[in-house]
């Protein structure tokens, strides 16, 4: 009882950390599954798909209602993100892919996703900030930075499908740097990109994996109240400067993974 209890409140903070700074909510959800609940580690990433996918779609409708939300980037990203999410979760049953492989998968790629959002929040903000201008500033023709957009949802996709995991920390960058999106018209767009990737990724896992459907409904609720609460707060805070503190946590929980594996 200890452990639902903590592993709910915990929820809570996967939606928090969506809506404010548009990712982050997978890497939380499935070491919450597998370490707290006991959930195995196969479907925990697959449960943890549908948690931040319904989480994300439901973080939207604000993002969307603040004018945050870029429908021509996501028709842009999404369409391959989908299909390496499917082939992401259809990879994890070849026979040389066992549970171990996934989660050691997953703790290098918490650990590159905390070392990104170190870097963004220390000393790379200004130089972020001026890259976008020069690239809003830039006349030449944008078909190879379209380009890199799809063969990078593509790359996201297939992570996300096959550990579970957002790739806000990868999407966001790439919607500001190579579509000129402003920062949290990035983060309200990434969202709807992670919700439906999130689907198809679900979908690769469906039918071959158990899912605790009770525990997935409850636990997707609460994470439902954490994004409200979490979008909520992007008025009085800047994602910059929230990033930093949750990338120290993220680096914790990926060498923790990394050695307990």
């Amino acid at each position: 009882m200890t452990a639902w209890i903590i592993g709910h409140i915990l929820a809570t903070c996967i939606g928090i950390s969506l809506g404010l700074i548009g990712g982050g909510g997978s890497i939380l959800a499935a070491p919450i599954l597998i370490y707290i609940m006991g959930v195995p580690a196969q479907s925990a990433f697959a449960m943890t798909l549908v948690i931040v996918g319904t989480v994300s779609i439901i973080g939207a409708i604000p993002h969307w209602r603040q004018g945050n939300v870029n429908l021509k980037i996501a028709a842009l990203f999404s369409p391959t993100a989908m299909l390496g999410a499917y082939l992401g979760a259809r990879a994890t049953f070849l026979p040389i892919v066992t549970p171990t492989i996934q989660l050691i998968t997953f703790g290098l790629v918490m650990l590159i996703a905390s070392i990104s959002m170190l870097r963004k929040g220390a000393n790379q903000t200004d130089e972020f900030d001026e890259i976008v201008e020069l690239n809003s500033e830039d006349n030449e023709p944008h078909k190879y930075r379209w380009l890199a957009i799809v063969m990078e949802g593509f790359v996201v996709g297939i992570i996300t499908g096959f550990v579970g995991i957002g790739g806000g920390f990868l999407v966001i960058p790439a919607l500001v740097l190579l579509g000129n999106t402003p920062m949290k018209e990035a983060i309200g767009t990434s969202l709807i990109i992670l919700a439906l990737k999130s689907v198809t990724g679900f979908a690769g896992y469906f039918g071959h994996v158990f899912v605790e459907w009770n525990l997935l409904e409850s636990f997707t609720a609460v994470a439902s109240a954490g994004i409200l609460i979490g979008t909520y707060f992007t008025k009085f805070f800047l994602p910059k400067d929230l990033e930093k503190g949750f990338g120290y946590f993220v680096l914790v929980v990926a060498l923790f993974i990394l050695i307990k594996r």
